[in-house]
């Protein structure tokens, strides 16, 4: 595929049925316009890649606007939808599940919506876990709490046997909240179905805390998460300043990338040190993090340390790669591994201090989304209805460069989305710190 059109989404067949949505195709009339199939977006909006085009001829490199079609693909009235979630819990997900249900019925009339419960699992009818039929009453509520009102679980099922199910039940459209793990799962059934020439779309819907979802601006979740971690910063703060030397530690979620961590230390900017995933950093010498902490304690006599999970890895020896139910590897315990060292470091030195530790991670997770992650969340179960009723298929309803677009699944799960070092945001983190830029 060339990278003119790397970002093309895949369609089932020509759409033939007209919107049951009643908008407008004329400009300036006061009423939102159909989306064309030709309205695009460019990708890069770099000055370079501007140069680039204008110099070579080339097309830029777009992406496929999203919204509501003027004419789409399933009779709405027929169509059978199923809702599934996946992964570790994340704040929104109730909003998402919620969003979709009450676009499908009163945008397009949809009559039959399940639900999968406890994810992929549900698809696979040896796990014995059923459906649930979704109408409006019954999600009316489910986005004032956190958590999934579907259930969820992690790691995936016989391909084969989920597109079966799919099949047996008439499903016509699949959504499937989930991250990367969750997403790569769909993508498959997609290719599954795509091998048995079935006419099902397959949709994905981003829900990661870590926001490690590349290309994208944001996954639903993330905002609330550093939301509700910042006041906890701040409480930390006040626990290390009510000792001599006293020393918080938070950890906070975030595997292979650290925006939590970061995005919730610039919130709250109480913070002195941030470790994240994407940096090494070294424990002893003297350039070395204890180093750093003992003269931040000889100048403030206190401290606070936000890490996230996946930070320092690197730390352990002889550490064994085990990876979880979704792939993924299972870090060890960074948190408790500062306690200690940072215990030992300052006991040598027969130095005074006063450590806490706090894992809030589990409570962040379970929250239930925020004002604006509530809003995001809604538009992009919208977008995500319009896009698979236009018979669209392997796609993410997601926003880029700020405006909500559809891309292929297999361009975002490509690789994982992480801090860059050299850049603007980190170096902000740096700068509300103040710690050292390198750390051994």
């Amino acid at each position: 595929m060339s990278i003119t059109n790397r970002f093309n989404i895949e369609q089932l067949g020509e759409s033939q049925f007209d919107s049951p949505i009643k908008l407008s195709t004329t400009k300036g009339d006061n009423l939102f316009d159909f989306v064309s199939e030709s309205d695009r977006l460019v990708f890069d909006l770099s000055l370079a890649h501007y140069n680039h085009c204008l110099s070579t001829g080339e097309a830029p490199i777009c992406l496929q606007q999203a919204g509501p079609r003027q004419h789409i693909y399933f009779n709405s009235k027929e169509v059978t939808a199923a809702i599934v979630t996946c992964g570790g819990l994340c704040p929104g997900i109730n909003n998402v599940i919620r969003g979709v249900v009450m676009a499908l019925h009163y945008f397009y009339g949809v009559k039959r919506i399940i639900g999968i419960p406890y994810g992929y699992e549900g698809l696979n009818p040896e796990k014995g876990h059923g459906f649930v039929e979704l109408n409006p009453e019954k999600v009316r509520d489910i986005h004032q709490f956190g958590g999934t009102f579907l259930g969820s679980s992690r790691g995936g099922q016989d391909v084969g046997v989920m597109v079966d199910t799919l099949q047996k039940n008439h499903v016509d459209m699949l959504f499937a909240i989930g991250g990367d793990g969750t997403l790569k799962g769909v993508n498959a059934i997609g290719e599954e179905i795509s091998r048995r020439n079935a006419k099902i779309s397959v949709v994905g819907i981003p829900k990661t805390i870590d926001n490690d979802i590349d290309l994208i601006d944001e996954s639903f979740g993330f905002e609330t998460a550093f939301d509700v971690a910042s006041p906890i910063l701040r409480d930390a703060h006040n626990e290390a300043t009510g000792a001599y030397n006293g020393i918080s530690i938070i950890k906070l979620m975030g595997r292979d990338s650290g925006f939590i961590a970061a995005s919730a230390s610039l919130a709250m900017p109480v913070v002195n040190f941030v470790l994240v995933p994407e940096m090494n950093f070294s424990l002893e010498g003297d350039n070395g993090f204890l180093k750093a902490l003992e003269q931040r304690l000889e100048q403030k006599k206190h401290a606070v340390i936000v890490v996230a999970e996946g930070a320092g890895q690197e730390l352990f020896k002889n550490r064994k790669e085990i990876k979880d139910a979704s792939g993924n590897i299972k870090h060890e315990d960074i948190g408790v591994f500062l306690k200690e060292k940072i215990g030992d470091y300052f006991k040598e030195r027969n130095t005074p201090v006063t450590i806490k530790y706090i894992d809030p991670s589990y409570i962040i997770r379970c929250a239930p989304a925020n004002s604006s992650d509530s809003v995001y969340c809604s538009v992009l179960a919208y977008h995500a209805v319009h896009g698979a009723m236009a018979g669209k298929t392997k796609f993410v309803a997601s926003k880029v460069n700020n405006k909500y677009v559809y891309v292929p699944i297999s361009e975002v799960t490509k690789k994982r989305k992480k801090i860059d070092l050299e850049g603007e945001f980190w170096f902000s983190v740096l700068q509300s710190t103040g710690q050292p830029f390198f750390l051994g």
